[in-house]
Parts: structure tokens; sequence; C-alpha cells
């Protein structure tokens, strides 16, 4: 893991570091941690490289602070895991504006830093995907990304979080290749539901983390909500 570290004061920054090394010898994992002092250090290095596994930033700093650092970083279109260190907890609801991973008070404590950075590794696991026939042709896309899979005649739409795209398979094609996939259940004869992006199942339909609800048939319906219950369990 490649982390970089954007802190102003120097005994943060090795307390820091020496968290990370910490961490990294427990688990065996190579890490590397390059540390800036200042949010313009930050900007002007990552121009030239932005490979990083995680940033970790202060929010208290000097004419860019890490709130607005992080700001920069997600208008470029960078999705880098982001964990914020400050000493007030006034902050924390603005580190939903960019996406953060988590919000940490200092000082740091060792067992909380060490359970951010286990969530950090297993953002970086490689993901399952699947091949799917597109409009194009064949396409691989992650299984955990996809929401839901409608019918639409002899084709396919794939929902996912920011798009849709038409599959040419039948619903019945896709849930043979989703077989074995315990998170995904059919809940109509028209829908495939990824359980994980399910918030409630009632008694005819089922909402989604985003509030869109599809269909629920009563056939399936025992079915669906014993898979539900079970997917957290």
């Amino acid at each position: 893991m490649r982390i970089a570290v954007c802190e102003d004061e120097k005994a943060q920054q090795q307390w820091i570091r020496q968290l990370l090394l910490r961490w990294g010898k427990s688990k065996k994992e190579m890490l590397e941690t390059v540390c800036f002092s200042s949010a313009e250090a930050f900007l002007f290095s990552w121009e030239e490289d932005k490979s990083y596994d995680l940033l970790i930033l202060d929010i208290e700093m000097g004419e860019i602070n890490g709130m607005e650092l992080a700001k920069k970083i997600r208008e470029e279109g960078s999705e880098v895991p982001i964990l914020f260190v400050t000493g007030y907890e006034e902050y924390m609801a603005q580190g939903y504006e960019v996406s953060a991973i988590h919000y940490l008070v200092k000082p740091l404590l060792e067992e909380r830093f060490f359970a951010v950075l286990e969530r950090v590794k297993e953002v970086q696991r490689p993901k399952e995907k699947i091949l799917f026939l597109g409009e194009e042709g064949m396409i691989s896309f992650p299984i955990s990304k996809i929401w839901y899979i409608e019918a639409c005649g002899h084709q396919c739409v794939m929902v996912t979080e920011k798009k849709k795209q038409i599959l040419r398979e039948s619903i019945s094609a896709v849930e043979k290749k989703l077989k074995g996939k315990k998170e995904f259940v059919r809940c109509h004869r028209s829908y495939l539901v990824n359980l994980g992006y399910v918030a409630a199942v009632l008694h005819q339909e089922v909402v989604l983390d985003n509030d869109e609800r599809i269909p629920l048939s009563r056939r399936l319906g025992k079915e669906v909500y014993q898979a539900f219950i079970q997917n957290y369990r």
C-alpha cells in the first residue's frame, strides 16, 4: 500500500508514520509512506503522481486546509480513500461531502487507526468480475457494483449507482451466471436484486438505499425476506 500523510505538525507526522509501520509489520504488509507538511506541497506532488491507496489529511493546516484539499481532489474525479485526522469534532459532518472513509480525532489511538487501515485494505482487494454480452461486445463488470438487473424483452438492463447498461442476454441467462452469488436474489420475474443495496423488504416492493423501489412478487416474498435477513447475519 502507498500512503500519503499531509500533516503540518512534525510530531503528529512522526506518530502517524510510527503507527503505519506497526500496522504494516503486524499484517506483513509492505507500506510506502510519503509525508507532506502542507496542502500546497501535496498538490504540487499530486500533479505528477496520483498513485496512492490512502490519503491521511490533517484538517487544520495553512492557507489550504485538509477539507479544501479533499474537495480539490474529488473535483478532479479521484476516488482515493481519504482519512481525516483533526483535533476538532465539528468538522465531522463535512467529511461526508467528500466521501471520507473515516474521521479520527487526535490524539490518534492505535486500535481505531488500525481498524480504518483494515477497511482500506478491504477496499483495495481485487473485485470479483463477471462477463456479460453488452451492446458492443463482451464486457467485464464488478459484481459488487450491480444494484439490480431488469428484464426488457429478450434483453436486460443492468443498473448501477451511476448508469444503466443494456445487456444482450435474457434475465434467465444472467441469473445462471450469478448462481452461487448469495447477494443476488430473484424478487420478481423481471428483476434480480443485489441484497447489499436493499434498505427494506415490504409486502409488494423492495426499497433500495437510494429510495428507488422495485416490485416484489407475492410468490417470492418469503424467500427474498429470509435472504435479506440472512445477508445481514
